[in-house]
């Protein structure tokens, strides 16, 4: 704990809270796939927590859902190399989020109209009789980005090995009559039903400047007619990539189907910026009558926005998990590296643990926290009692061996009255983080951990609040 504008900085091998467990990511190979694989990876830095397949480049979050009690994940993946390329929907099940089985790809290219030259994003929606489908954008002959449709071949398999595509495909394409950007035309989100028993599906595109999130409706799921109208737009926003759609209950934090709408219920549109490369979010209201979206007043809507995470993470995507009544949040990381570093390592990306999301009391914000089976994880526990630390003081914490850790730390500053007044234009806390640097002082702080230190602290990892 902290009094007045007390400096404390809490410095540890790696580990604070919990628990802490020595493994490799729990990720199991089929035989069939090492072929596959590039011949080594180096292991130095990888996760422990975190999905990641074993070796080769991974990007964004597909298709995630639970099916017949088990989870479902897809991501883009390139099966020949730890560089961008190649791209194929990777595919692994598991029982409970966190120990993963990895198969053989649910799709990639095959489709000489539809998909020929890449299978990127899409996602998952779960049809009338407990029936998955894939919508996901495919790159055609003319490297056009197209929507195609794709399907489980056999329900009664649990872990949906084969996935078998749509005749009609591609159901979704740019022409000149509708005016879509063929280089800006992707990554179809869930699906959600409207009170007319229509399905619908937003795309992410651009005129110029303007972002778009172009709206589809369909009877059947297989003929698709593009609505007059965008979900919704936004100027000087560039392309969005990756939109998510869904409700959330004002009343408690159980996450909600993605068809739900009614009262009680508001509705978040995420977007991932190509321009930045970060995801942004607004919190407002679905109009059901005209069809579009509405942020709320005073939810930003452009890169200055609220954001899941300031930190590297991106393509971010929801499902409803029906069995436990949450919405899970995935996102990817991608390290700074260059390409050739990439493929010196042997591997490339990550993905953040995943999280619970819900909607804040206040309604004008998202909350969130990871799934709780993460904590299944946690052994050999390390505690420090609550301590008050004098400004410039060091407190070690003793007992940590990890060389990865999951840690939960909770500091309290009594007093304000020597805080910054907060300026009206610090409203990007991660550039303002990055001009200010973490060792800066202000009138409560920093404060914050130390990490990976060594012994008389010429070396660390700042990680300060």
């Amino acid at each position: 704990m902290a009094n007045s504008c007390l400096w404390l900085i809490c410095l540890f091998s790696l580990m604070l809270g919990h628990g802490v467990l020595q493994l490799e990511a729990s990720h199991i190979v089929y035989d069939n796939l090492k072929t596959l694989q590039p011949a080594t990876a180096n292991p130095t830095y990888r996760t422990s927590y975190h999905f990641q397949p074993p070796k080769n480049w991974m990007n964004d979050p597909n298709g995630p859902m639970i099916y017949k009690g088990l989870y479902h994940f897809f991501y883009q993946y390139n099966p020949n190399g730890a560089a961008w390329g190649n791209i194929v929907w990777a595919h692994s099940t598991s029982k409970d989020l966190i120990n993963w089985v990895s198969h053989d790809p649910a799709i990639y290219p095959s489709q000489e109209a539809a998909d020929i030259n890449g299978c990127w994003s899409g996602s998952a929606t779960i049809l009338p009789g407990d029936k998955p489908a894939f919508l996901y954008t495919g790159i055609d002959p003319k490297n056009s980005q197209v929507q195609n449709l794709a399907m489980p071949k056999n329900l009664s398999d649990p872990h949906l090995i084969e996935w078998v595509k749509s005749p009609n495909n591609p159901l979704m394409a740019p022409t000149t009559v509708n005016k879509i950007n063929a280089s800006s035309f992707r990554d179809p989100t869930t699906a959600w039903i409207g009170p007319d028993g229509r399905w619908r599906v937003i795309i992410g595109s651009k005129i110029n400047r303007r972002g778009l999130a172009i709206l589809y409706r369909s009877k059947d799921f297989v003929h698709w007619i593009k609505a007059k109208h965008p979900l919704h737009s936004a100027k000087d926003t560039g392309m969005w990539e990756c939109p998510d759609f869904f409700p959330v209950s004002i009343n408690n934090q159980s996450g909600l189907d993605t068809s739900m709408i009614g009262l009680g219920i508001k509705h978040v549109l995420k977007l991932s910026l190509d321009d930045t490369k970060h995801d942004y979010y607004t919190v407002g209201t679905y109009n059901l009558v005209k069809d579009i979206y509405i942020p709320d007043k005073g939810s930003v809507d452009n890169d200055s926005g609220l954001r899941y995470d300031y930190g590297k993470f991106y393509a971010s995507k929801t499902f409803y998990d029906s069995a436990k009544k949450r919405r899970v949040l995935w996102g990817w990381i991608n390290e700074s590296l260059s390409e050739t570093d990439f493929v010196k390592q042997g591997w490339a990306g990550v993905q953040a643990i995943p999280r619970s999301l819900w909607l804040d009391r206040s309604g004008k914000q998202l909350l969130q926290w990871p799934i709780v089976e993460i904590e299944s994880l946690r052994q050999k526990q390390v505690k420090l009692p609550s301590t008050v630390l004098k400004k410039g003081s060091v407190q070690e914490v003793l007992g940590v061996t990890a060389a990865q850790a999951d840690v939960e730390i909770s500091f309290e500053v009594k007093e304000f009255d020597k805080a910054e007044v907060l300026d009206p234009s610090w409203t990007n806390p991660q550039l303002l983080c990055s001009r200010k640097g973490a060792s800066v002082k202000g009138g409560v702080g920093p404060f914050g951990l130390l990490v990976l230190a060594s012994k008389h602290l010429q070396e660390y990892t700042c990680s300060f609040l």
